[in-house]
């Protein structure tokens, strides 16, 4: 067992205490009648993945008694791992939410993050890297569940490999979600470090703050918080790959997705309030890509709208109705 799997066992047990202390501090509870997802149990298996000699964590979640006959794929970004789709207090884990909705949920970790093996180089899992990953995933889940076609998610980075792995394997996919694009460079910046140093302040950036610079807690639970952060320490510990950072920090003339080599219908999903989308781009979007897509911008939102208190059940509540429509 190497030591992020190590890390996976305590955080669960952590995560918990976490989540329950501060629960009390905050006046909050863990009842039934505070938790409308806490009728249902799930089943979480892991299968073994392996592409060019690194071991891939790739794992499936459904309810408890389910045989789904519909699967979804979701891919993370470029700093931490899947674990995010899955912050399980009250009914924010999207993972779960697809769950009850009778998917078939699987997440995989692109070679060097969260629980995959570690690489040398960390350059060495692109953006083209990581597409080649998702390819081997989603032969290996077409195998696994006989489903011809999949779903498929990816958010901020995870748009980028998504993107063009359906650029050039469009036979498995159903729909495809980009979840706050990275249609271009976020700005000319040279990645000199192979790896990106992760600290516990930095998993939290992403969230919203007040006008004094605390933390936004109108937007985001505390607790929800301090969960994904803790997750994000302990999954992803202390560095990640640099080889999609490098791939997306350039300039904002690059473009980072061909929409027009996307031939599955595709939702665009992100909140308005996204220090990372080029806007310009998204609002022009559908124009490129196929008959049936569709662009949902979520009014206040940011680059974590999903777990956003104000957001997070339009957020499903828009990509299921687009996925079963």
């Amino acid at each position: 067992m190497n030591h992020r799997a190590f890390d996976r066992l305590f955080i669960i047990v952590f995560t918990a205490f976490i989540a329950c202390l501060l629960a009390g501090c905050t006046g909050k509870t863990f009842s039934k009648a505070n938790d409308p997802a806490a009728e249902a149990d799930y089943i979480t298996e892991v299968f073994p993945l392996e592409r060019e000699g690194i071991d891939l964590h790739l794992e499936c979640m459904k309810q408890e008694g389910e045989n789904p006959d519909k699967s979804i794929l979701l891919i993370h970004g470029v700093t931490y791992s899947s674990h995010e789709f899955d912050i399980n207090y009250q009914d924010y884990s999207l993972a779960r939410k697809l769950a009850r909705e009778g998917y078939s949920v699987w997440r995989l970790d692109i070679a060097g993050f969260g629980l995959s093996e570690e690489v040398e180089d960390g350059f060495l899992p692109d953006s083209d890297y990581a597409a080649q990953d998702i390819a081997a995933a989603v032969d290996f889940i077409s195998s696994e569940t006989g489903q011809e076609k999949i779903d498929l998610l990816g958010w901020s980075w995870g748009t980028v490999t998504v993107s063009r792995f359906v650029a050039d394997h469009s036979e498995h996919v159903n729909k495809l979600v980009l979840y706050a694009p990275i249609l271009c460079g976020i700005g000319q910046y040279e990645v000199e470090e192979p790896f990106h140093h992760n600290t516990w302040d930095q998993a939290a950036e992403d969230f919203q703050r007040a006008d004094d610079g605390s933390f936004d807690d109108s937007i985001t639970d505390p607790v929800v918080r301090e969960m994904w952060c803790s997750s994000c320490w302990h999954y992803d510990g202390e560095h990640s790959p640099n080889g999609g950072r490098r791939d997306a920090c350039v300039s904002a003339e690059k473009k980072l997705i061909d929409l027009t080599k996307i031939k599955v219908p595709t939702l665009i999903i992100c909140g308005s309030e996204d220090p990372y989308l080029n806007y310009d781009l998204v609002n022009h979007a559908l124009k490129d890509l196929p008959k049936d897509s569709a662009l949902e911008v979520i009014e206040g939102g940011s680059h974590v709208v999903f777990v956003e208190k104000p957001y997070y059940h339009d957020f499903q509540d828009r990509l299921i109705r687009y996925l079963e429509n």
